[in-house]
């Protein structure tokens, strides 16, 4: 049956019983009834993985206690019943075993964020994914706000001038206390090396503010410093870090992430500064953009008016001005675009990846390289790293 007959089947690796971004994930690939869950390994506990898809009205006979075992088991059943892609929420140290795995099944893969436990898994993975000719995407889920496009398109084109100086801020004070002694499952991997890798922070919520940076600037940070900082006892990973980038494109930039800023709860801002004018857009208000131009008004633009905004911030507007759109609609436009593309490879017709609408493997690996290299930078007293 071809593609656009059907609806996506989707498995899932993680995301169990206890674990957050599993269900947002399944919330967000239902949005659009494009993709049905058929399939999962949800925990290394294959009770929390019987009881998950209990909850989910899945097979029994499709929850499975490994994720090797589902993936050797999905690729002997027919074209018409096995699973189109997998999605992996597991912590970060099992994100490349997992890729591999089912990427050297035949399975399309969409990640959650960071890509990869270490800089070497993942330009293994570039490899890996640009031999097998599958599509991967990678959940930066921030990319997929309306404004976000709209805000890209703006410089993209040129209209906003050169960029002289960036400003993003991710702010939270979700590890100001010490969860992880307290069983909070969320806290207790992201502060352990072993699960997490080099980038406590950083990695967590640093490669969101530094995606989404490259995302709308349409440039490149060229290289770095970094100062990061664990407050907390017992801690062997950052917590708060402030970065100071370099555009390849001539600008200059402060990147500053924390989960220790007391009263915060998930405050993305980002700010660009340019020849011709600026933009402000704020993840908590996201249905909003602010625009700056020297010895005008400042406007701000509005969600769902396509009369003046951009086509790439139209086809991600799901419901009419006034109406708020949010996190689980922008992670589902990550989802349509991944869909898109699946859906193209299954055809017979693969878009280069230059053409996806959604982060992929390079994004990925733009990502990791961030990590290490403000990691380095740090460990060096702040020393200037280029990427």
């Amino acid at each position: 049956m071809e593609s656009w007959k059907r609806k996506l089947r989707m498995g899932m690796v993680g995301g169990g019983q206890g674990a957050f971004i599993g269900a947002v994930h399944r919330i967000a690939a239902a949005l659009d009834q494009q993709i049905e869950l058929v399939a999962g390994c949800f925990s290394r506990d294959p009770e929390n993985t019987r009881l998950t898809g209990s909850n989910l009205y899945l097979d029994p006979a499709r929850c499975y206690d490994t994720y090797q075992e589902m993936a050797k088991a999905e690729a002997a059943l027919g074209e018409d019943e096995r699973i189109d892609f997998v999605v992996i929420v597991t912590p970060n140290s099992s994100h490349f075993p997992i890729a591999r795995t089912f990427l050297e099944a035949g399975f399309h893969v969409i990640c959650d964020k960071p890509m990869t436990y270490t800089l070497d898994q993942a330009r293994d993975l570039v490899k890996i994914v640009e031999k097998s000719g599958l599509v991967f995407a990678l959940t930066h889920n921030y990319t997929g706000h309306p404004l976000v496009r709209h805000a890209r398109e703006m410089f993209k084109s040129g209209e906003m001038g050169e960029i002289r100086k960036v400003i993003v801020e991710y702010l939270q004070d979700f590890l100001m206390f010490p969860h992880e002694k307290h069983g909070m499952k969320q806290a207790v991997w992201r502060v352990d090396p072993a699960q997490s890798g080099i980038g406590g922070t950083l990695g967590d919520i640093g490669t969101h503010a530094f995606n989404l940076l490259e995302y709308v600037t349409c440039d490149e940070v060229a290289g770095l410093a970094c100062d990061k900082s664990t407050f907390l006892p017992d801690r062997k990973l950052d917590a708060d870090a402030n970065v100071v980038v370099r555009l390849k494109g001539g600008g200059k930039g402060v990147l500053t992430v924390s989960q220790i800023a007391t009263g915060e709860e998930n405050n993305l801002r980002l700010r660009v500064y340019a020849s011709r004018g600026a933009i402000l857009w704020e993840q908590e208000n996201p249905n909003y953009l602010k625009v700056y131009r020297y010895g005008q008004p400042r406007q701000t633009l509005t969600r769902g008016h396509g009369e003046y905004l951009s086509d790439a911030a139209a086809a991600a507007t799901r419901v009419p001005t006034g109406h708020a759109e949010g996190y689980l609609e922008a992670f589902a436009t990550i989802y349509c675009g991944a869909v898109e593309a699946i859906r193209a490879h299954i055809e017979g017709k693969p878009l280069a990846v230059a053409d996806y609408n959604f982060p992929s493997v390079h994004d990925g690996l733009r990502g990791i390289k961030f990590i290490y290299a403000a990691v380095e930078s740090a460990e060096k007293g702040s020393a200037w790293v280029e990427m």
